[in-house]
């Protein structure tokens, strides 16, 4: 009995009538993430140690998914004025990526960390199965602003220490 079902199920039942093989559906994305993933925005990366760079690197263990995402900071309006990301992963992680950086050009870094990641999920149509995606985005971009926000402390802390030697 349990050869008939599986020779039903895999298609090679002989046996009276002929059976189907199993069919599975094939899982579709919304036309979002087809787009972000056949063309994505702003792949590349920045020199990690310009000081205007803030580095955001990122990664799931569960699913594989690694994501890093960079920002350039203008150092006059303290706005983000570019970003770049490189992701390795499923589409749905490649379409957060590229989203995350759109969304981020042209805020300050106050603003980019209210984007969360229920907006890019919402905006990307993901289904629940692949929310992850959209939270490493949000983690990504809120490590990119803490590692800008770093170097610039680091640099002011700098500066200090050479107005004290200068004064």
């Amino acid at each position: 009995m349990l050869r008939l079902v599986a020779n039903r199920l895999l298609g090679t039942a002989s046996r009276d009538a002929p059976s189907r093989p199993l069919q599975f559906l094939p899982r579709f994305y919304h036309e979002n993430v087809i787009d972000h993933y056949n063309n994505p925005r702003n792949v590349g990366s920045f020199d990690k140690n310009d000081p205007s760079v803030g580095t955001g690197l990122v990664g799931a263990p569960a699913c594989g998914d690694v994501m890093k995402l960079q920002i350039k900071i203008d150092e006059e309006s303290g706005k983000i004025v570019d970003a770049c990301f490189k992701t390795f992963g499923c589409g749905s992680a490649i379409a957060s990526s590229s989203v995350a950086t759109e969304w981020v050009k042209g805020k300050s870094m106050d603003e980019v960390l209210t984007i969360k990641n229920t907006e890019i999920a919402k905006h990307l149509s993901l289904p629940p199965v692949k929310l992850h995606c959209s939270m490493l985005a949000e983690d990504a971009i809120k490590a990119a602003v803490k590692d800008a926000e770093a170097k610039r402390a680091q640099m002011n802390g700098r500066s200090k220490a050479a107005d004290v030697k200068s004064g």
